[in-house]
C-alpha cells in the first residue's frame, strides 16, 4: 500500500492554514508542507504502509511501516509492526523491531517492544524498550574482541576491562 499526497488537499491546506497543526520530530520540524501521510486517531490501517514523505501515526497500523523520512508515533498511537525510517519521533507504542537511518526520539511515553537500529538514540526519562538496542559506528575487531573476552568470564578467568579490550586489538 503506497500513499501520495493528494494535490488536492494541498490547495485546500494553502487556504485554510489554521487547520494544519504544526508537529516537531526529531531534527525535522514537520509543518503543512512536510507531512505527507496521516494515520487519524480513529484509523486502523492493516497491510505494509510505504510513503517516501513523512508520516504522522495517530492511530493504529498493522503490518510493516517504511518511510525514507520522518515517522512520527504520537501519544496513544500504536504500530504493530516493523519499522523503516529516515528518522523518528515515538511518543506511542511500537510492537516491532524498528530501523532508523539517522535520528531516533523516544519520548517519556514511548514504549518499545523490539529491536532497535539507529544512528544516533536520544531517549527521554520513562520511555520504555524491551529489546536489543544496536547503533552502528563500532568496529568488527573491537566486536571480536569483546566477544573474546565475554567468552573468557564465562570460564571464570576474570571480569572484563577495557584494556583487555585494547589488549586484544594489538
Amino acid at each position: 500500500m503506497i500513499f501520495k499526497k493528494n494535490p488536492s488537499q494541498e490547495d485546500y491546506y494553502e487556504e485554510n492554514e489554521e487547520m494544519m497543526p504544526e508537529e516537531e520530530a526529531g531534527v525535522e520540524e514537520l509543518s503543512e508542507d512536510n507531512i505527507d501521510t496521516v494515520v487519524g486517531p480513529s484509523m486502523i490501517v492493516e497491510g505494509d504502509f510505504a510513503s517516501e514523505g513523512n508520516i504522522v501515526v495517530k492511530g493504529t497500523v498493522t503490518g510493516s511501516v517504511c518511510t525514507s523520512r520522518n515517522l512520527t508515533v504520537e501519544e496513544g498511537a500504536r504500530i504493530l509492526a516493523n519499522v523503516k525510517a529516515g528518522s523518528a519521533n515515538i511518543s506511542g507504542e511500537v510492537r516491532g523491531n524498528i530501523k532508523i537511518k539517522d535520528y531516533l526520539e523516544l519520548t517519556a511515553t514511548a514504549k518499545i517492544i523490539g529491536d532497535v537500529e539507529a544512528k544516533t538514540i536520544a531517549v527521554e526519562a520513562g520511555a520504555l524498550i524491551y529489546g536489543k538496542v544496536t547503533m552502528p559506528g563500532v568496529e568488527k575487531s573491537e566486536l571480536r574482541a569483546a566477544k573474546a573476552m565475554r567468552g573468557r568470564n564465562k570460564r571464570g578467568s576474570k571480569m572484563l576491562d577495557m584494556d583487555d579490550i585494547d589488549d586484544a586489538e594489538d
